[in-house]
């Protein structure tokens, strides 16, 4: 099969192109890169005035499959998540079972290889369970092909046991994604502590929730040599902890995730679920802190830690329904709206933090579409405006709370090894 992307804006942060070219895909791999390629194609595909990118890659996602195939399948997440130019997502442990041994983490490769049109990689529990008592089977999840280790939703809270599984995580080559939250600073919290949980009569979730977490995991990971990567940071201070963290020399990178820094607290209209996040939106001067530590590279990825739900759980109050949103779908624009168009970052940069640096992290050769390399492609146009429509989702969750927002950047197609599994 031979496929010829015609005089799009390549992005390619990996080398460093950036210019009008065409792309020449072969079967599975991009052939050519060049200002003007002539050939006889199969399929060729029109790409002035849009960007032609790697293929984003997710560091977080929730496929909720097994257990909670009405929130979401491994089907369903995929599509979506090819719907917003990712071809290649981990999935969290979070599941019903937990993906937290050899076994689980067998099943979850025969579903992806079975349902899904992307590259899913699995993430392991740290625990069994995730109840924070036993340590997981690390070495055979690792051995069945999991890439990473998490205990997403919640933090080991037993130092001691967390230190050992992040040593072991290391010996095995695997990244530790941490969600970082003191369970018992959380106290029940809901919304971010501040003026909105005051008028709202909410019980609110400090900073320090996160904090506290955050430098103690850093801590460890220097200590132990574990390779750590802290999910969804969402405050002022996690920023400055993970800035420290680099400079003390620490395996370490970090996540935002577009609701973080395209929202605040100020936002929540209302006792409305659809706002109900944890970490939750913070202040202004959080997001702006966020901003600037992506801006400066401190903050090296933009994750979206897709979390569907079903529109009944969301009905809930804010006290009763649980945390998150789907981001799948959104990402893209988002960040191209928040950080690209009011200045913050650049296209390229952009592009950076949403296919080659989450890449690296997991030591996947993927994010970077220079010549001889596994054609993951997405094609976006930046320009067209739009406004968000939660019921033309592919996910089956539809919990966002930027339903009606206007963006720019609609991703138009998206390629994997090759074959285009998304096009509007």
């Amino acid at each position: 099969m031979i496929t010829l992307i015609k005089g799009g804006t390549v992005l390619n942060p990996a080398t460093g192109l950036c210019g009008v070219n065409d792309v020449l895909v072969v079967d599975e791999t991009v052939a050519e890169i060049a200002p003007q390629i002539k050939t006889k194609a199969h399929c060729v595909i029109d790409a002035a005035g849009r960007f032609v990118m790697p293929g984003f890659v997710d560091l977080h996602e929730h496929l909720r499959e097994p257990g909670f195939e009405y929130k979401e399948t491994v089907a369903s997440g995929a599509m979506a998540a090819a719907a917003g130019g990712f071809t290649t997502i981990c999935a969290m442990p979070n599941t019903k079972p937990v993906i937290d041994s050899r076994v689980m983490v067998e099943y979850l490769n025969y579903k992806a290889e079975k349902d899904a049109l992307i590259t899913v990689v699995p993430v392991g529990a740290v625990t069994v369970g995730q109840k924070g008592e036993e340590l997981a089977d690390i070495e055979g999840m690792a051995a069945a092909g999991a890439l990473a280790l998490s205990e997403d939703g919640k933090s080991v809270m037993a130092p001691l046991l967390y230190k050992e599984g992040i040593k072991r995580a290391a010996a095995a080559g695997l990244v530790v994604l941490a969600h970082c939250e003191d369970r018992e600073l959380l106290a029940g919290g809901v919304i971010n502590a501040g003026k909105k949980a005051e008028e709202l009569g909410l019980p609110g979730i400090a900073n320090s929730v996160e904090d506290v977490i955050a430098a103690r995991d850093i801590l460890l990971a220097k200590e132990t040599g574990a390779k750590l990567h802290l999910c969804h940071c969402s405050t002022a201070d996690s920023v400055a902890l993970v800035r420290f963290g680099k400079e003390l020399g620490v395996r370490l990178s970090a996540e935002v995730c577009p609701h973080h820094f395209a929202m605040t607290e100020d936002d929540i209209p209302g006792d409305d679920a659809n706002y109900k996040m944890n970490p939750p939106l913070r202040s202004r001067a959080d997001a702006d802190a966020l901003i600037a530590g992506l801006a400066d590279g401190t903050m090296d990825v933009i994750a979206t830690d897709h979390a569907p739900h079903s529109a009944e759980e969301k009905k809930k109050s804010f006290r009763s329904a649980p945390f998150g949103i789907v981001g799948s779908e959104t990402a893209f624009a988002l960040s191209y709206t928040e950080l690209v168009k009011k200045g913050y970052l650049t296209p390229m940069q952009l592009v950076e933090k949403l296919s080659l640096n989450p890449a690296r992290i997991l030591g996947l050769d993927r994010g970077d579409i220079s010549e001889g390399h596994i054609a993951d492609i997405v094609i976006a146009d930046p320009e067209a405006e739009y406004v968000i429509d939660v019921n033309t989702f592919l996910s089956r969750g539809k919990n966002s709370p930027f339903h009606g927002r206007k963006v720019f950047g609609r991703i138009l197609l998206t390629m994997v090894n090759g074959e285009i599994v998304y096009e509007v």
